[in-house]
């Protein structure tokens, strides 16, 4: 599984509740950079970090993030 990576739905998430990064960052604890980062899969989110994203769309986790192959 040496070339997993991860997959993520926020772009979509916040597109659908009509908000920005920093609207996203600001709900949840950090920074716009740090949203702009796992949005784009340049960062993978601590597990808490994932959760608190989760929990703000209203969604279980494997829907916000799931891995590829």
């Amino acid at each position: 599984m040496g070339c997993d990576k991860l997959h993520n739905t926020i772009k979509v998430r916040r597109a659908i509740k009509n908000i920005t990064q920093e609207e996203l960052a600001t709900a949840i604890g950090v920074t716009r950079k740090t949203v702009n980062t796992i949005e784009n899969g340049v960062y993978v989110p601590s597990t808490v970090l994932a959760l608190k994203m989760a929990k703000y769309f209203g969604v279980p986790v494997e829907e916000l993030f799931r891995l590829e192959e």
